[in-house]
């Protein structure tokens, strides 16, 4: 769907778009439902009904603020946002003036119910912010380079590669496309193409620190009740420090899970009362694989890999934390 697209680039927050279920739309008049697509979606914890219009031609202000109100009541707890692919500006106006949320793909972002405007020249500027970050996929290629000198990833072709870890063709050729636009590798090769890497492993890690490119794994934080049976993850946050530091771990107990994993978890109803503010157990859904990255480390392989946990806490403004996070770095063997 083109908005997951659109949302995914412009805020950097991995959008699970799901179809109201026919069970939701019990108290929805079947004239609202035949008229528009709606879908489940959520951006910084809050809970959106996204409502796209079938028929463009029929579309008219007022009808939506009519319509828009009866969604309201019907899903109260939730809120509801206009999807359109093409508005005029006269309309835009309008409904900046009667304060209606809406997204035009590609052009407008208008959430004034989570204070976010984000127009054609303010996403220019959020892209080019963004052209100077890793793609997740790019990350998770730069830090096994790191930690796992026994796997040469310059030896291995993008369709090796993909397959040592665990990303498609598409995938890995993204993510080297984006290595490529950072100027840290270089493609050789003609009918197999290798990757070569233009520092060494410090310099690499450096560089891209000093021209703030690392992103935090972390995409979203969810607390639960009860750790979830069978859920692959591993200690993260201060619940692993102790395994890389003197700092012992914390009270609250924190785990990194890969977000399709999350996801499938959180599709069969499996988290006990899951909520973004308190639980038991902090699930820190990960952009990739905290299980894949560890590997062969030479941890007791419960707490996710050194660079990682640095990088989801790099914005930690807690001195025990900052000077644990020194120790991380001195003790890397790069």
């Amino acid at each position: 769907m083109q908005i997951k697209a659109y949302i995914e680039e412009i805020l950097g927050v991995d959008m699970n778009l799901q179809p109201v279920p026919k069970g939701d739309m019990g108290s929805i008049p079947m004239f609202i439902g035949a008229a528009y697509r709606l879908h489940y979606g959520m951006v910084f914890h809050q809970n959106l009904v996204l409502v796209e219009p079938m028929h463009i031609e029929d579309f008219s202000i007022a009808q939506i603020e009519k319509h828009f109100d009866v969604l309201a009541e019907a899903f109260f707890h939730k809120k509801i946002v206009l999807v359109i692919q093409e508005v005029s500006s006269l309309n835009r106006k309008r409904l900046i003036e009667k304060r209606i949320n809406f997204i035009i793909p590609g052009k407008q972002l208008f959430l004034p119910d989570m204070l976010m405007d984000l127009r054609e020249t303010g996403i220019t500027r959020k892209i080019k912010k963004e052209s100077s970050k890793l793609l997740p996929s790019a990350q998770f290629i730069l830090i096994h380079h790191i930690l796992h000198k026994n796997l040469e990833i310059e030896q291995y072709s993008f369709k090796e590669l993909g397959e040592k870890l665990g990303y498609t063709a598409m995938g890995i050729t993204k993510a080297i496309d984006n290595l490529k636009q950072l100027e840290v590798v270089e493609v050789v090769g003609v009918k197999e193409k290798y990757i070569r890497f233009k520092l060494d492993r410090l310099e690499l890690w450096r560089d891209l620190e000093h021209r703030e490119s690392w992103v935090s794994p972390v995409l979203k934080k969810v607390y639960v009740d009860e750790r979830p049976l069978n859920m692959v993850m591993l200690h993260s946050n201060t619940s692993a420090l102790s395994e890389y530091t003197d700092m012992n771990p914390s009270r609250q107990q924190f785990y990194a899970v890969d977000k399709s994993i999350f996801y499938a978890f959180q599709k069969n109803n499996a988290l006990v009362n899951a909520n973004a503010y308190e639980g038991e157990y902090c699930l820190e859904v990960w952009k990739y694989n905290p299980v894949t990255l560890v590997g062969e480390l030479p941890n007791d392989g419960s707490v996710v890999d050194p660079l990682s946990l640095y990088l989801s806490l790099k914005d930690t403004h807690d001195e025990r934390i900052e000077m644990a996070m020194e120790q991380i770095i001195e003790k890397i063997s790069w």
